[in-house]
This record gives structure tokens, sequence and C-alpha cells, in this order.
């Protein structure tokens, strides 16, 4: 096993369980609203999995297993459909229709960038061309009705390429009447699943839930102006980033959303909902591309993120080539991502003079 880690950088850890906690239900608007509260208010469960408002999540198919033990009042009912946000949202999403055991499939949304500072969403457009404004940011940056087009025109054009892309020619599935479960894996500011409601509003189904594992509180309630119900695993309080909830927050690709749409796809019981996928399509959802035995670059340290500690195992003592992607990957995060210390940990008599990463010789212990 070794061990890389960041010099002078803390870990951080998943809240210990059972500690505070808490779920606070009531009614804001006109949904119903499930979210973290305050560690002073009364411990609650729901469906028996406990809502607490703070937890690190390790990337979006923990947060997205964990988020479908909040909404098991649904599952295996015919009537329901799981759609999920693209690209972030997908991931957690397939975990929820696979315990719910309901259909999956995309419902798009692009986010609004304000030039020269895309991270910073001034609104969003989703399938159907609905386009929400978020009022605070173009008054406060001034930016006009030629700029909010033009940025509008081009995501709407890569949200049809996108659309493409994921349903390969399959139909968007009717939802008139049924459950929508809208799945992202954290709203940051909320105009992104405002634009999703609005547009899924007008196919006419017969509930919308939205639910998602991590968001601002007061994000969650203004939700429950346009959805039936709104679950908030956790609304960590003060809410900086959606990315802080995870531990792995890598983004998503194209071809791992497509993938987790195969995977969805599984054989239909006679009540309607999909089966458990195969262990070889979960694998094959999972399953890197790698040369020689190591991912490339960009795949390495897109898997390893902002992550200050990398542990790179094996499942026995391993083999040469084995060994030798171990190196590389190795010799990549120390010269690439500034990992500057390397452990070694062995249980056999002729591990005693491990090889040192950056030196040309050998130690004793």
């Amino acid at each position: 096993m070794l061990a890389l880690g960041v010099a002078g950088a803390s870990l951080r850890q998943p809240a210990p369980a059972g500690v505070n906690d808490s779920v606070a239900r009531g009614r804001t608007g006109t949904g119903t609203l499930y979210l973290g509260a305050s560690p002073r208010q009364e411990q609650c469960l729901k469906n028996g999995a406990q809502i607490m408002p703070d937890r690190l999540f390790r990337d979006r198919r923990d947060a997205g297993r964990y988020l479908a033990g909040l909404l098991l009042d649904f599952r295996d009912r015919p009537d329901v459909i799981v759609l999920g946000l693209p690209r972030g949202g997908v991931p957690a999403a397939y975990e929820v229709a696979t315990a719910l055991g309901a259909p999956l499939d995309v419902f798009l949304v692009r986010k609004l960038g304000v030039p020269g500072r895309e991270e910073l969403a001034m609104g969003a457009i989703a399938s159907g061309g609905v386009v929400v404004i978020n009022d605070d940011v173009v008054r406060g940056l001034a930016i006009t009705p030629d700029v909010i087009k033009q940025v509008a025109e081009h995501q709407g054009r890569e949200l049809l390429r996108r659309e493409q892309a994921y349903r390969q020619g399959r139909p968007f599935p009717d939802v008139a009447g049924k459950v929508v479960i809208l799945v992202d894996d954290g709203p940051a500011t909320g105009s992104g699943m405002r634009a999703a409601i609005e547009a899924l509003g007008r196919l006419e189904p017969g509930r919308i839930v939205v639910a998602t594992p991590a968001a601002a509180e007061s994000t969650c309630r203004e939700l429950t102006a346009l959805a039936d119900e709104v679950v908030c695993a956790t609304t960590p309080s003060p809410f900086f980033a959606v990315g802080n909830s995870y531990w792995d927050f890598t983004q998503t690709t194209d071809e791992e959303v497509r993938d987790l749409l195969r995977a969805a796809q599984g054989p239909r019981s006679a009540t309607g909902t999909t089966s458990r996928p195969t262990d070889a399509a979960v694998i094959r959802a999972d399953a890197l591309p790698v040369e020689e035995g190591a991912p490339a670059d960009h795949v390495l340290f897109d898997l390893v993120g902002d992550a200050h500690l990398v542990l790179i195992g094996e499942a026995s003592h391993g083999t040469s080539e084995f060994y030798a992607a171990r190196a590389h990957m190795t010799r990549r995060l120390i010269e690439e991502r500034g990992f500057c210390a390397v452990a070694a940990e062995a249980d056999r008599p002729d591990a005693g003079e491990p090889v040192c990463p950056g030196r040309q010789h050998r130690r004793d212990r």
C-alpha cells in the first residue's frame, strides 16, 4: 500500500455516525420540505435514514446511495421515474433509481455563466428552451439582455448536442401523470433546478420531487414554491460550495453519463420496474481506461481531484506490471500535483528494502 500526502495539508474526514443527525419537516410555499436541521433540534428519521445538517460524501455515487434511503416511500412503484441533471446529478440519480427499482433518464439543464466569470451563474436553460434568470446577479453586474441572449443561444446548442449524445436516439420518456424525482448532486444557486422544474411542469407530471445530497437551506426552501416535495439530505451552514460536501468531486464525463444510462437499461420486471444491474454492468460503469496498467495523466488527476491523501493498494502481492504502473502513477503525482511524501507498508520478509521514489538507491528500514 502506498500513501501519498501533500505536505502541510489537513485531512477532511466524514462526520462520525450518529452525531446530531436531525431533520426538520415543514411546509413552505406549496411543497413539502425535508432538510438537514440545526444540531440543536430534535433528532428525527425519514424512512429509517438519518438526515443531517452536515456530512462528507465519498463521491456522487455514495451520495446517491445515501439519498436513496430518504426516498424509500417511492420504491417499487410503477408510476415513478428518476431524472438526473447532467452531468453531476446522473451518478447520484443512478443509485437512487437502482435502489427504488425505477427507470432512469436525464433532464438537461445548462448553466448560463457570466461572461468572463463563467463559474458564476446568471441563470440556466433547460430542455424545451425554458430560461430562468438570477435577477440578483443580472442586476448586480448590470448584464444586458443581449448578453443573456448570446449566452443562452450558445448553451442551448450545447444542450441539444448533449441530449442527442446521451439518449442516442431514444425518445424522452412519457412523464405525464407520473411521479418524477429530479436528482442533482447539489444546486449551487438553484437556478438550474428551477429551470428544470418549470420545463418539466409543461409535460404535466403527476408530482415533482426534488432530491439532492447537499444544498443551502435557503435554496431548498425556495424550491418548495415550485416542487411538490424537496428532499435535501444535508444543508451545511455556512454553505460555501457544493464540492465541499464531497471528498471526490471530480467532474463527471459525458462517457460516464452514457455508461450509467446504459447500465440502467436492465430487463423489466412484471411490475414494470427496472431490475438491479448486473455485476458486469456496475464494473463497466466504474471502470477507467488504462495503458500498461496506468490511466492517462488527465484521468489520474481528475480521479484524485483535490484530495490531500492518495492510497494506491493491491489485491495481492502484485506483479511486476502492477508495480511498474504504481511507480508511474506515484511519480506523476509527485511531479505534477505536489505530493511530497510516500509511505510503504508490507508484510513480506523481502519488503525490508523499499524503493524510495525520487531516489536512486534502496534504504533499510
